[in-house]
């Protein structure tokens, strides 16, 4: 058994619940539309660093004819940019 008597326990517990339902209050969740707004901001955020990557390094293949070699470099580049874009947004949020 507890060497606490029973109604401060229950005293604590009504107060943390007090305190969560005022943090909720203060800090409400996100509506699903401003959920989706994020998913499309991060999608965007991720794709378009890949899509410049792709175009400028074809187009730098067809200039130096090296087949794939410069459109493959600058797609993993735009990658490696656009994932930290996307982390970096995240965890300023």
């Amino acid at each position: 058994m507890s060497d606490k008597p029973e109604p401060e326990g229950l005293a604590r517990s009504a107060r943390e619940a007090a305190r969560r339902e005022e943090l909720s209050q203060r800090d409400p969740e996100p509506s699903l539309g401003r959920r989706f707004g994020q998913i499309g901001t991060l999608g965007w955020m991720t794709i378009v660093p890949i899509l410049i990557g792709v175009v400028s390094g074809h187009a730098l293949d067809r200039w130096l004819g090296t087949g794939i070699t410069m459109t493959a470099a600058l797609t993993m580049v735009g990658a490696v940019v656009g994932l930290w874009l996307a982390f970096r947004w995240m965890h300023q949020q």
